[in-house]
């Protein structure tokens, strides 16, 4: 059967992850994409590794091409009329532009939803920017840890009060970029229901900062409710909720259900302290979590990730393994699942990535084409389906236009 978005036209206008992730999203699922990035340049992503053999290239960005499989790429520089009136011609065949422009720039080009709507009244307009195309913060130019810090996670994973020489930490990556693609994806596709519904395209306005502040969880109430900042360290009111260190790697203790407790201190083999009335039950335990964290290190220190966690399974523990990206690579379940594939590059070669976190039953999921090189596609887009001629296209290369 056809993929499940198949009859999909996008045109993209992506930098790094926001933009290029949703519309990979969308391309993986059977969407036709045509990437538009800068002449000579390209997308920012290309110049960020990894690469493979560590030897920088553009075309050899893991980041790159993991984020733009299944799309058609074209060069075009939208700044100058010549190539906005093609970007005009583009979208006027669309169903969806997904940007993440920033809005300074929206602004200087001309790229505003009621200018494209005019030639496209069915086009969903996706803007994918750091705070939204209104407020203060507006025309605010950020990177990836101006935004993460923006959205509350880096606070979050301070040391708090207690620690003050220890700073807030922002995770590794691009994280704001793809939970602003996440949402511009969904986003894109209720606007396109709507579409389908309605006859009419709309402007929808995702704000990474906003993404990210919207999944901070219980930790976002501790503050209205109790005027407490949550930290990586903060004290936990119940335990063992703790990361720690195996002979071989890190696992995640988790027991603080009652069963689960006792569970835990049979499988150590019932040891004397485990019966002290300072550990009686998990408020006790958590109240007094410095004394039986020593207990809990010293014996879980002596035993191996993968046995600890078969045997705390067996008895109903949920342990969990810290992976490394070797445990991720190698795990039997996502093979089982077929989760990476490999994805063959003319410059980079063939090499694993991530495939689908998602499975569909009837409208297959695949990787049909690797991601393109930099304006590999302009011929068959501007000239196959646009109708310019080579003189005109060879015009435009050399205006750097194209």
């Amino acid at each position: 059967m056809a993929q499940a978005l198949a009859n999909l036209k996008i045109v993209e206008i992506g930098e790094l992850a926001s933009a290029p992730y949703a519309a990979k999203l969308m391309a993986d699922m059977g969407a036709e994409v045509i990437k538009i990035e800068r002449p000579g340049a390209g997308d920012r992503a290309r110049d960020r590794g990894p690469f493979p053999g560590g030897a920088a290239h553009r075309e050899k960005s893991g980041l790159y091409l993991y984020l733009n499989t299944n799309k058609l790429g074209v060069t075009l520089d939208i700044a100058r009329p010549e190539g906005f009136a093609l970007l005009e011609r583009l979208v006027a065949d669309a169903d969806v532009l997904v940007h993440n422009v920033a809005p300074p720039e929206m602004d200087r080009v001309g790229l505003n939803f009621d200018r494209l709507h005019q030639i496209n009244p069915r086009l969903v307009m996706t803007s994918i920017t750091p705070y939204g195309l209104t407020g203060p913060w507006r025309d605010l130019r950020a990177e990836e840890l101006t935004v993460w810090s923006a959205g509350g996670v880096c606070v979050l994973n301070g040391a708090g009060l207690d620690h003050p020489e220890l700073p807030p930490l922002k995770t590794f990556g691009n994280q704001s970029g793809f939970q602003g693609g996440v949402h511009g994806a969904v986003a894109t596709m209720g606007a396109i229901l709507a579409q389908v519904r309605d006859g009419e395209g709309q402007h929808v306005d995702v704000s990474c900062q906003e993404a990210i502040a919207s999944q901070l969880e219980l930790t976002f109430e501790y503050w209205p409710y109790m005027k407490v900042i949550a930290n990586r360290l903060g004290k936990k009111p119940i335990q063992p909720l703790e990361a720690m260190e195996c002979k071989d790697g890190w696992i995640y203790v988790c027991c603080v259900e009652e069963h689960q407790w006792k569970a835990f201190v049979g499988l150590m083999g019932n040891p004397a302290w485990a019966g002290e009335e300072l550990f009686r039950d998990r408020l006790q335990r958590g109240e007094n979590w410095e004394a039986l964290k020593i207990f809990l290190e010293e014996w879980v220190s002596q035993q191996t990730v993968m046995d600890l966690y078969q045997k705390a399974q067996s008895r109903r523990i949920p342990f969990a393994p810290v992976s490394t990206m070797g445990d991720l690579l190698d795990s039997p379940h996502l093979k089982a699942r077929g989760f990476f594939v490999e994805i063959a590059q003319p410059a980079a070669g063939t090499h694993l990535y991530p495939g689908a976190p998602l499975k569909f039953g009837a409208t297959p999921w695949a990787i049909r084409r690797p991601a393109p090189t930099l304006g590999q596609h302009n011929a068959e887009i501007f000239g196959g389906r646009l109708g310019l001629d080579a003189a005109r296209l060879a015009e435009l290369t050399r205006a750097g236009v194209i």
